[in-house]
């Protein structure tokens, strides 16, 4: 049988999603984008899982698109669910936050798939870029609609055009990177994240993923703040907030039920 392009694996209530082609730098091609989609599918649909981690197999997290798979024509996206984007994450709305955790290199659409994450942890010496204008493409996977959102606009600019890597002390400053990690323990301090956002009212923790998440994209004033008192209405009359105020009443630890 043919081993999966992407690893599946829960961790109580965290799932940790791993780029499985480590001979090929898990580059993506439409296995990858197939399975990875499905994963995440999987993630969203599945009440007892909360966040998501992401990370890839080997020393590289991944090397972007698979140009042997594109120069033969084959697609780097799911062919059932075109709407899923590259890798089957650039386009794929997931309802729970998810955390990248790089090692080693990120580049092009390994950069747009962190990109697409709502939490990046690094690796000290992983790398970042988008070198797609060093190869006559461009970063079309969210690359050049995420950045600029993300950091300084003429520090995107400067990534767009040179095509250069950037270090992960260098989007840690540009506050690209949550957490750095000692090399070879990424995934690890991901989850250790990942465990502190999984603590929290897993209601609450994704009105709060999708409201910062509109907020980011630019949602117009108007309309973020009936997102935002939606929200506030649904969780209200929710089990877990009448269960987070008698825990803090009875100085005790919520249990909480996702209702």
């Amino acid at each position: 049988m043919t081993a999966p392009a992407v690893r599946f694996e829960r961790r109580g209530s965290i799932a940790v999603l791993t780029l499985d082609r480590p001979a090929a730098r898990n580059a993506v091609n439409s296995a990858v984008a197939a399975a990875l989609g499905a994963a995440l599918t999987r993630l969203d649909e599945d009440d007892d899982l909360h966040v998501g981690v992401i990370t890839g197999a080997g020393p590289v997290f991944c090397a972007g698109a698979d140009l042997k798979a594109l120069a033969a024509g084959e697609p780097v996206h799911d062919p059932a669910h075109e709407e899923w984007g590259f890798a089957g994450i650039a386009h794929h709305p997931v309802r729970k936050p998810l955390i990248a955790a790089v090692e080693g290199a990120a580049l092009g659409g390994g950069t747009e798939i962190a990109l697409a994450c709502d939490l990046v942890v690094a690796a000290e010496d992983a790398r970042f870029g988008l070198p797609e204008v060093t190869r006559g493409l461009l970063a079309g996977a969210g690359g050049l609609v995420r950045l600029p959102r993300l950091v300084p606009p003429r520090a995107a600019m400067e990534a767009a055009l040179t095509g250069e890597p950037f270090s992960a002390a260098t989007a840690r400053e540009w506050h690209l990177v949550n957490r750095l990690a000692p090399n070879g323990r990424a995934l690890d301090t991901a989850l250790e994240l990942a465990t502190r956002i999984a603590a929290n009212a897993p209601l609450s923790v994704r009105a709060a993923t999708a409201m910062v998440r509109a907020a980011a994209e630019g949602t117009a004033a108007d309309r973020l703040w009936r997102l935002n008192a939606e929200h506030c209405a649904r969780l209200l009359s929710s089990r877990d907030a009448a269960e987070g105020m008698a825990a803090f009443a009875g100085r005790r630890a919520p249990v909480w039920h996702g209702r």
